[in-house]
């Protein structure tokens, strides 16, 4: 959500912002709307007058035993008025909620992926002395990985994981669950999987969205990453400004229609209905975002590392950002078997946008009045494309996996999937 007095104040650098985003220029058309909103307030604002001014003639002709019928009718159409107020909508609500947030000043223009700047790698793309295979078919051909009978049970776009393959997935997510939790700062922390439509406005997925969501019968979603629940916590809250950063982690499943995805990654994990991912979330001050930004990726990055995958960070262009962004940082991560850079972590900086959908603000130490918090989120990482990482990069020239040594506790000491 935008703030109004920042677009009065300065219209033509709004219509800038939005046209780095490849929007056309709105500030007239909102100013409009928020002329009409601040004479339906004024009007308001006169009838709560007229309302207390009526309660006391109404009072005073009572006690002097004077007819106060016409008074009376007045103040009933008064508070139905008012009733009316209180339910209101104004137009100009919904145009500044479809509306991205304003992008970072160090945000390079650009329209599209491709526009993207690689900021650093680590490490380089490994070359094996075979043709390497992608996921699916190192999995099919262990028979742990099974799309039939996950079409059979669900349809398209999801998996079923058997025996070393099912425990691996469980391993990637716990382990960095406790990485987060036990090094990095952050609370863990279990969510509902079904969240109300205010959370889903708060964090921006509605309305804009809402194709992308599943929708259950008594009107609840299901969460397309645990950064709803998260970032929703402090939604209507007043936090003391003593008791930020709040870090939160939760390993949680998303699940998402894929509604804009058809006819892209059909074979195999890598785009599904329903995938874990370890969340991050973090709320501070508003000065220390763009630091805490910094931080949630090098948390991510570790990740990428331990598991002795070749990455790089990649900044978004405008027209890559997402839409409650002001900032991202991309995590790609080289897979041999398709020979190609895949996304496997995005990190956010959303500033006061999401904040100001919530409601969600930070009572100063020092100083008067209330002001917005900023949130950050993300992935830490998405377990199915770590486990789709890790089969590719560790593959062995007989179809065998090499698990890495940080998750073989979790799988019982074994060191290879054969």
């Amino acid at each position: 959500m935008h703030d109004i007095r920042a677009l009065r104040a300065d219209p033509a650098g709004f219509d800038a912002a939005m046209a780095r985003r490849g929007l056309a220029p709105v500030s007239a058309e909102l100013l409009a709307l928020d002329a009409v909103r601040r004479e339906e307030l004024t009007r308001q604002q006169e009838a709560l007058s007229r309302r207390n001014e009526l309660a006391k003639q109404i009072g005073l002709r009572k006690r002097k035993g004077e007819d106060t019928a016409a008074l009376e009718e007045e103040a009933r159409d008064l508070r139905q008025r008012l009733e009316a107020f209180e339910t209101q909508r104004f137009e100009i609500d919904d145009r500044l909620a479809s509306l991205p947030g304003i992008l970072d000043a160090d945000v390079p223009d650009g329209r599209d992926e491709s526009d993207n700047v690689v900021l650093h790698q680590h490490g380089e793309p490994p070359r094996p002395n075979f043709t390497p295979k992608q996921h699916f078919e190192l999995g099919e051909a262990l028979g742990l990985m099974d799309f039939a009978a996950a079409s059979k049970l669900a349809g398209a776009r999801f998996t079923v994981l058997r025996g070393a393959l099912a425990r691996l997935e469980r391993a990637l997510g716990q382990w960095m669950l406790t990485l987060h939790a036990t090094e990095h700062g952050y609370t863990e922390t279990s969510v509902p999987y079904l969240v109300n439509a205010a959370s889903m406005y708060g964090t921006s997925q509605l309305p804009k969205f809402e194709e992308d969501l599943f929708k259950t019968t008594d009107g609840r979603y299901l969460i397309p990453t645990a950064e709803v629940p998260l970032t929703n916590l402090v939604r209507d809250e007043i936090v003391p400004e003593a008791a930020l950063p709040f870090r939160y982690t939760a390993l949680s499943p998303s699940f998402r229609s894929e509604a804009g995805s058809a006819g892209r990654d059909t074979r195999g994990m890598l785009r599904q209905h329903q995938f874990h991912k370890v969340e991050m979330v973090s709320v501070t001050r508003p000065e220390d975002s763009a630091a805490e930004h910094e931080r949630m990726t090098r948390c991510a990055e570790r990740v990428l590392t331990e598991l002795g995958l070749t990455w790089r960070r990649v900044v978004l262009c405008a027209g890559d950002t997402g839409f409650s962004a002001a900032k991202t940082y991309d995590l790609e991560v080289w897979l041999p078997g398709q020979g190609a850079w895949r996304e496997i972590s995005s990190c956010s900086n959303c500033r006061d946008f999401q904040a100001r959908r919530m409601n969600a603000r930070m009572k100063p130490s020092e100083g008067k009045g209330n002001v917005f918090l900023h949130t950050l989120n993300g992935s830490g990482v998405a377990v199915g494309r770590a486990l789709i990482a890790v089969m590719e990069t560790h593959q062995q020239a007989d179809g065998s996996v090499v698990i890495p040594e940080v998750l073989c506790p979790g799988m019982g000491g074994l060191d290879r999937i054969s």
